[in-house]
């Protein structure tokens, strides 16, 4: 057990490990290409007008498309999902197109790629970011959306996959 009056990156992470976070994958497209990456940091704002938040690592340059394009998708991912999870958490240092051949893509409303058969894709543009600390939040006005088939959740906690 720890207790402490100082918090360190390193036991914050741990402690955030044993939060359960819903598995999404925010993706976008900008000048012929796409770009996705696995989230758990994502969640709803409000329902009037329909708003959505995601954090990004804003040390990653390849996120920079996100503001770029003025748009993303949120794709809440099932437990069969789990593969494209870990490809787009960059667990298996694929390319961006062999992580996108893993599922099949079409777009709704902004354009941005939606996943075919997620629980349920948030399209989105853009209304608002910030920087805070090490990630920018994205916040961005739901202009699409698709629901999908019910399905087991995919979830990440204790550092593993996990399904509710």
């Amino acid at each position: 057990m720890l207790k402490t009056k100082t918090v360190g990156s390193s036991d914050y992470r741990d402690a955030m490990a044993h939060y359960a976070g819903h598995v999404q994958l925010v993706t976008t497209a900008h000048a012929g290409q796409r770009r996705g990456v696995t989230v758990t940091a994502a969640c709803s704002v409000s329902d009037d007008p329909p708003t959505v938040l995601v954090c990004l690592n804003k040390s990653n340059p390849n996120n920079a498309i996100f503001l770029e394009s003025g748009r993303f998708a949120l794709n809440t991912l099932a437990v069969q999902h789990q593969d494209m999870a870990a490809a787009f958490a960059g667990f298996e240092n694929k390319l961006a197109d062999a992580r996108f051949a893993m599922g099949e893509w079409d777009t709704l409303s902004s354009g941005s790629p939606t996943l075919t058969d997620a629980l349920a894709v948030f399209d989105c543009i853009i209304k608002e970011h910030t920087i805070m600390a090490t990630h920018m939040v994205l916040f961005g006005e739901v202009v699409g959306l698709r629901i999908g088939n019910r399905q087991s959740s995919l979830l990440f906690m204790d550092r593993e996959w996990r399904s509710l």
